[in-house]
């Protein structure tokens, strides 16, 4: 990408044991955490939306205690959000299910836009890929939560 020499990578492992194949793969390449950038799955981030940082913790996900348990906590991580479903006990089939196909138009547009930008994160400049990647596919209008409906004028008086 530009003038950076660049390798895509995507563990065979489960999730979970991600980090063992990461480190393997930093040691043979002689590449240091630092540039490494892991893309994920965030359940804190609206989906569509991106996030990027250096280090940091794992906020639950298997896959980053993985890679930090192997590798260390100090390589970048591009958090793209996936939403959360409104309670925890869904959590574990959320995250393990596939996109439904309503969800595919921007998510499309999404993984189109983070390789679109990505020259930036490589240059250095993690704010300029977040502005660029909410460009060029802004994340969807959020739908109303189940239950969430708004009440009538009446229901509102009545205390209903």
């Amino acid at each position: 990408i530009g003038e950076a020499r660049v390798a895509l990578f995507k563990p065979t492992t489960y999730m979970n044991e991600s980090g063992r194949a990461l480190g393997k793969l930093l040691n043979f390449f002689k590449v240091e955490p630092d540039h490494l950038f892991v893309f994920h799955d965030e359940l804190d981030l609206a989906p569509g939306k991106v996030r990027v940082k250096l280090g940091g913790g794992s906020a639950g996900h298997n896959g980053l205690k993985s890679v930090t348990a192997h590798i260390g906590a100090d390589y970048w991580r591009v958090r793209m959000g996936i939403g959360h479903p409104g309670d925890k006990d869904l959590v574990h089939g959320y995250v393990l299910s596939d996109f439904s196909k309503a969800e595919a138009p921007w998510l499309e547009k999404l993984v189109d836009a983070v390789g679109d930008a990505s020259g930036l994160l490589l240059s250095g400049v993690e704010n300029d890929f977040m502005t660029r990647v909410a460009l060029l596919a802004p994340p969807p209008a959020r739908p109303a939560k189940p239950g969430n409906k708004q009440k009538s004028e009446e229901e509102q008086k009545n205390g209903i």
